[in-house]
């Protein structure tokens, strides 16, 4: 086994010190974005006990008045990227169309969607489990135009 030169030691106490250093500032300023250096929060919090679990769904309304669901197999577009994006459909509902869009791609012969919306579900939980009630709460809601 060879040693390392002087010039080899100080390429890899570099590059740890660099590690440790971007690791030390994602701690105290990241984010998700920043992971793996930053935290990755999803996993380092937790909701209390008591608290109400959200469980996310899309539907759609056809001009025959049926409701619709709007999962990955209807639209090919996945729950968790809608979840992902909530923030930027509540502020522009309009991105919804995107979503009939797909559903009309997937779906020509179906009739056409008047209404699409994102559903939470809030179910009830009491000491750390379900309690089987829940409330239904509309979070966004696009509707065709003419």
């Amino acid at each position: 086994m060879e040693t390392l030169t002087a010039r080899g030691r100080a390429v890899r106490l570099a590059a740890t010190l660099l590690g440790l250093a971007l690791l030390l500032l994602g701690t105290v300023r990241g984010g998700d974005d920043d992971f793996p250096f930053g935290p990755f929060r999803m996993y380092s919090t937790s909701d209390p006990p008591d608290a109400p679990a959200p469980d996310t769904r899309i539907e759609g309304v056809d001009r025959t008045g049926a409701v619709v669901s709007l999962g990955q197999d209807a639209t090919g577009i996945r729950r968790a990227e809608i979840e992902g994006q909530q923030a930027r459909y509540a502020a522009d509902p309009s991105l919804l169309r995107t979503v009939a869009e797909a559903y009309a791609d997937r779906h020509p012969a179906a009739p056409a969607l008047v209404e699409v919306r994102i559903v939470v579900r809030w179910h009830d939980i009491q000491g750390g489990r379900p309690t089987g009630g829940w409330t239904d709460r509309t979070a966004v809601r696009w509707e065709a135009t003419g």
